[in-house]
């Protein structure tokens, strides 16, 4: 109890509470712009929160991922365009309300939905994180060699339907995570005789750039005047008795999957809010208004999306294992900061524990508050020319890469990562499962060699829970290969072959 209250009495400490307000507002900001990831900023934000204490530093991040999640359903519709990838099923009934007139009624529904389900993850992270952390504390070296295995197969076989290419992607991650020491002998590897490199590569320096630098190299590449029209009629903004009795429904069926879809490992917002919507419209006594304008649509699509961040939350700071990549920016700011993610943290510092869930709870109640407010502002912001904004986001980036280290290499290491993730972008390579094999790759090759070292490969192969693991790893790999040939149709060996023509 001595350490909850302390972790409780840290939220009123005059630094955490600034950093809230920040975190917050940019949030909000971040997922007001479209073309500007959580994940990006939160990386971004990662160079400068380096330097501060660990408490006050997830006070900044963890608002902006909260936040983000109010804030990207105002582009989603107003414009018709996902603020965050998480947006994307809020498009589906936001914009055609939008243009019926019903703008400030969808922007009412969304919050009050994306209050509910940020509340439910809340509620979840506290009661089940700190039990699947007691029992994950009982994994030997074998168990938690598979563990991250299984984490690592569940990004690749999500990664946007491209099993191949993730692998692929994954596999590079893993290469990339071998640079720097040995980790049961000391021995540098793949250094190039370079001390900058012994400690590994600058994970944040990385994350910014394939995040950060390639998604404005993308929007230069890309960009066009014109292309989006913003819905400025707002309409009415309060639902009406027979309104709030219908979102009842979809909002609580958001929220249950939202929360489970988001303990899944690498799922993430935009597969939460898809199945939510999916499921909403199953259920209704409409389905025909799902896609035209409908309440329970947005409700259920905008409830999941919040939702999935107390799930994923708990996968990764109760077993160390990031539930999407934002996540892993966390988790790997975490290390920088000297903490270990996983069951451990739970153990040696339940009150930063408690902590979080404050900053959590604190964030969501005022992202919601900020989301209520009429600002007419917010809608002008998003006809600002966008080469003000990329101009912006590439100095942050170099500043806060150079501010970790003070290491000019770093901004070069981020550079190059730009160009690498906009090439994996123009090919379709998924960055996903680049980050994680990155980051847990050591991880991994520091429990298997414990493990080999221990009993050898039996004490891996002999082990129920690392068997069940691995066995759930190579069927999600496996899957999409099997499903697609079932789905194939059978040729009659009677019919001749077609020679094409």
């Amino acid at each position: 109890m001595n350490a909850i209250a302390d972790g409780l009495g840290a939220l009123a400490e005059p630094g955490v509470l600034a950093g809230m307000l920040l975190g917050t507002v940019l949030g909000m900001l971040v997922g007001t712009f479209p073309g500007i990831s959580v994940t990006m900023a939160v990386a971004l934000a990662s160079g400068f929160t380096l330097t501060l204490e660990p408490v006050q530093g997830l006070a900044v991040l963890l608002p902006i991922y909260v936040a983000a999640s109010f804030g990207d359903r105002v582009p989603a519709i107003l414009i018709n365009t996902p603020g965050t990838p998480a947006s994307i099923a809020s498009t589906f009934d936001g914009f055609p309300l939008a243009r019926q007139g019903k703008a400030g009624l969808a922007l009412t529904v969304s919050a009050v939905g994306s209050l509910v389900g940020g509340l439910a993850g809340i509620v979840l992270f506290v009661v089940a994180a700190d039990p699947l952390a007691d029992a994950a504390l009982r994994f030997g070296p074998a168990e938690m060699f598979a563990l991250v295995v299984f984490g690592l197969t569940m990004m690749v076989s999500v990664a946007e339907g491209q099993l191949v290419k993730g692998l692929f992607a994954g596999l590079a991650g893993l290469l990339l995570g071998v640079v720097g020491l040995d980790p049961i002998t000391g021995d540098p590897r793949m250094t190039f005789g370079l001390d900058a490199l012994t400690s590994g590569l600058p994970f944040i320096a990385v994350i910014i750039g394939l995040f950060g630098i390639a998604e404005v190299f993308e929007q230069m590449l890309t960009h066009r005047e014109g292309a989006s029209t913003v819905v400025t009629q707002m309409g009415r903004w309060t639902p009406t008795r027979e309104e709030r009795r219908l979102i009842r429904k979809p909002i609580a069926m958001g929220s249950g999957i939202g929360v489970v879809v988001g303990a899944m490992p690498a799922a993430g917002g935009d597969i939460a809010g898809l199945v939510s919507w999916s499921q909403a419209r199953r259920s209704s006594k409409r389905p025909e208004e799902f896609g035209k304008g409908s309440l329970e649509g947005l409700a259920a699509a905008d409830t999941a999306n919040n939702a999935q961040v107390g799930g994923a939350l708990i996968t990764s700071f109760a077993l160390g294992l990031p539930g999407d990549s934002v996540s892993a920016v966390l988790l790997g700011s975490m290390i920088i900061w000297g903490l270990t993610p996983g069951p451990t943290l739970f153990r040696d510092h339940p009150d930063l524990i408690a902590t979080v869930s404050g900053i959590l709870l604190l964030a969501t109640v005022l992202a919601f508050a900020l989301s209520l407010l009429r600002l007419r502002g917010v809608v002008r912001l998003l006809d600002l020319p966008r080469h003000y904004l990329w101009g912006a986001i590439l100095v942050c980036c170099a500043v806060g890469t150079y501010s970790i280290n003070n290491r000019p290499g770093d901004v070069l290491v981020m550079l190059i990562a730009g160009l690498v993730g906009l090439a994996m972008r123009r090919y379709g390579f998924p960055a996903g499962p680049l980050v994680l094999g990155l980051l847990l790759g050591p991880l991994a090759e520091a429990n298997l060699r414990r493990a080999l070292v221990i009993g050898g490969p039996g004490e891996i192969l002999t082990s129920p829970i690392a068997g069940a693991l691995l066995a759930v790893s190579a069927l999600a790999l496996a899957w999409p290969f099997l499903s697609r040939r079932r789905r194939r149709p059978a040729v009659d060996p009677r019919e001749p072959a077609d020679m094409g023509g």
